[in-house]
């Protein structure tokens, strides 16, 4: 009875051993179907985008002028504080003043000699005309008179002259600044022989408001204007573009700006056009000279096609997306890509249309010709790179996640 019951117990252990083995090969020989990915799709949409563009800047002020003096002679004195700001027609410096005054004296006792002549010739004249009417004195003795009368006059005009000369050296001697602005430090120490129109002693710059110069390739000026003649781009009137000033720590600058000047030059050296704004710099922050970014706005782009930057993929001597078509099948599309816009989308100028499903995310588990599954499409209106629904916007917080429940597996040691 025992060694019965024995083989029967091992019958039914073998049955089950067998249906198990027969299970086992019956899964590995048919493995179940793994669902298609799920990724996440932009709908294209043309709407008007704003036109940014964005260059390295230099600093200058509306104004700037070199302070040089008018006469030579020595530095005598310095009258103002480097560095300051200064009114215009306040002296900065002071020649010396001592020869000048005593050619002044020289020319104001040549003027005094010369009218003095001119008095005695007009006299001799006058006393001549009347005899010369009455046929008392000949034409040559009156012609004699009547020259040197003329002469002795011209010579009084020309000591005249040489008086107002003398003056305005005399003043000269003092160097005063032509227009109001903060100086520069003074390079001619008290003392120097300084030459007349040559020797450069301070500058003077405006700095409120303050010039910004910056320059564009030609290149993108030719961009710029085939592409408003085909309608893809709409700059302000006038190229008159809005400003603001991004400063060498990172901060933008409180005060908004204007472009005021786009020359119409290509410089031969550099091979670019130099344009200039105008920025208000009551507070004296901006210096010239500084550097600084320059953000240009006001530009449209009219029904342009804008899609996340992380969409676009690089193919083989072009760029590619991942499109899902209305089978719900991956396709990948050439594109053709324009500039940036102010935030991390690209501008797409040709290879998509509106209504065409652009993979976002996911793009790394999606393979060309297989089906995918889509999250959830962004809402009707929406930007191109919106975020779905439900799902929070780049740069929001993550909702926090639930607790996973407890359970008796052993978890990874941290």
């Amino acid at each position: 009875m025992r060694a019965s019951f024995s083989l029967a117990v091992r019958g039914i252990v073998a049955a089950f051993v067998l249906a198990a083995l027969g299970a086992c090969q019956k899964s590995q020989s048919q493995p179940a179907a793994m669902p298609p990915p799920e990724v996440t799709v932009a709908v294209v949409q043309p709407h008007d985008l704003p036109a940014n563009f964005e260059y390295v800047a230099q600093i200058s002020g509306v104004r700037e002028v070199e302070v040089r003096p008018r006469v030579s002679g020595i530095l005598e004195k310095w009258n103002f504080t480097e560095g300051s700001k200064v009114a215009a027609g306040q002296s900065l410096f002071t020649i010396d003043a001592a020869p000048f005054r005593a050619v002044l004296a020289r020319a104001e006792a040549d003027l005094v000699s010369a009218q003095a002549s001119f008095d005695q010739a007009k006299r001799n004249a006058g006393r001549l005309r009347p005899l010369y009417e009455a046929k008392a004195v000949s034409q040559k003795e009156y012609d004699d008179a009547s020259s040197g009368e003329q002469v002795t006059a011209a010579n009084v005009k020309a000591a005249q002259a040489a008086v107002t000369e003398a003056r305005l050296n005399l003043s000269y001697t003092r160097v005063e600044a032509p227009i109001s602005g903060i100086t520069s430090r003074a390079l001619q120490s008290e003392g120097t022989l300084v030459q007349a129109q040559q020797t450069l002693l301070t500058k003077i710059s405006q700095i409120d408001p303050v010039h910004v110069i910056f320059s564009f390739t030609e290149s993108e000026h030719l961009k710029f204007t085939r592409a408003m003649a085909d309608g893809t781009l709409r700059l302000p009137k006038d190229g008159r573009f809005d400003v603001k000033l991004k400063l060498a720590d990172g901060s933008e600058f409180s005060r908004p700006g204007k472009v005021d000047f786009t020359d119409v030059r290509v410089d031969p050296n550099t091979g670019t056009i130099e344009a200039r704004a105008v920025i208000a710099n009551p507070q004296g922050l901006l210096r010239p000279g500084q550097f600084a970014r320059v953000q240009l706005s006001g530009g449209v782009r009219p029904n342009a096609i804008a899609i996340p930057q992380r969409a676009v993929l690089e193919g083989p001597g072009t760029k590619i997306v991942l499109t899902v078509n209305a089978q719900g099948v991956v396709e990948p599309r050439p594109v053709q890509v324009g500039d940036w816009t102010a935030g991390e989308d690209w501008v797409i100028t040709g290879g998509l249309k509106a209504g065409d499903q652009v993979i976002v995310d996911g793009v790394v588990k999606a393979r060309p010709g297989s089906p995918v599954k889509i999250a959830q499409a962004p809402p009707a209106g929406a930007q191109p790179g919106q975020p779905p629904q439900g799902q929070p916007a780049q740069g929001e917080q993550q909702p926090a996640a639930k607790p996973a429940a407890k359970t008796d597996a052993p978890q990874p040691a941290k």
